[in-house]
């Protein structure tokens, strides 16, 4: 195969490379993101077709999209902090590293709101009748998220209706692995301290909070481990008051109570903990 620019892959010596360009590429933009099944997946309800309908469904699967990537950081970040002391890369480095990135994807979902609310109630109500019983209760990824980041309740098994069998086994894979905060106890646990319950968990992060210099990158970890559970909680009043703009005191379409369900769940935290070392400082 001859080395001429524009021709793919080629072989000089013993050594592969690839020449860039378009000519005689195997692969497109196109082609790479899989543009035509992603642009075709955008299909309305509404007959005739509400103009904001594919705002609201562009709109949401964008969410699953990043939930799609908050799950393979999140799972990433635990996984570093499960691994011994000395497996390659700095663990406690690179789980900090990447729940920096989870805070700034978790920004970007309050951000879109802002997107959705150009959407006015009366256009949404066009096509909201359309929707039902399908509602964002169901987003498996969602639960997922809150699953492995410490938040699990087999109930919504339970509750959750239409959901596949790869879907429920998802779920009951969450339920039944360890959690960020799992990982980052045992990170405890691996810098000398007593972490058999939550009284001796309670112990050392007081311990680890009144002394950075001697444990900086666990205290660096707890902070990160915060702003997650911040961040998480922002979107889920940022969505609460969303909802309340377009619908009121309706029902879900999947028949939740609606914005009242979701107020219930303001006052969910993942990390007490942390939460409550903030009072013994």
């Amino acid at each position: 195969m001859s080395g001429q620019p524009g021709q793919g892959a080629a072989t000089r010596g013993d050594e592969t490379f690839v020449s860039f360009g378009e000519q005689g590429a195997q692969l497109t933009y196109g082609s790479y993101l899989r543009l035509p099944q992603l642009l075709d997946s955008q299909h309305l309800e509404s007959d005739p077709p509400a103009h904001d309908e594919l705002l609201f469904i562009t709109i949401h699967q964008v969410y699953e999209l990043w939930f799609k990537q908050l799950l393979h950081e999140v799972t990433a970040a635990r996984d570093a902090l499960l691994s011994p002391p000395g497996a390659g890369r700095d663990r406690l480095w690179w789980a900090q590293h990447l729940l920096a990135r989870v805070h700034v994807i978790e920004r970007t979902l309050v951000q879109q709101v802002d997107v959705l609310e150009t959407m006015t109630p009366q256009d949404f109500l066009e096509f909201r009748q359309r929707l039902a019983p399908a509602s964002g209760f169901q987003s498996v990824q969602f639960r997922e998220l809150e699953f492995l980041s410490g938040a699990k309740d087999p109930g919504y098994l339970d509750r959750f209706r239409g959901l596949s069998d790869d879907e429920q086994e998802r779920l009951r894979r969450r339920l039944e692995e360890p959690t960020l905060w799992d990982a980052f106890v045992t990170a405890l646990g691996g810098a000398g301290f007593d972490v058999g319950d939550d009284e001796q968990v309670a112990r050392a992060l007081h311990t680890v909070a009144h002394d950075r210099d001697s444990h900086a990158a666990l205290w660096a970890l707890a902070e990160a481990l915060l702003q997650h559970d911040e961040l998480a909680a922002s979107w889920r009043a940022r969505h609460v008051v969303m909802v309340e703009r377009m619908i009121g005191a309706k029902s879900g379409t999947g028949g939740s109570s609606g914005s009242t369900y979701l107020r219930s769940r303001l006052p969910l935290q993942y990390y007490p903990l942390l939460w409550e070392l903030r009072s013994q400082l």
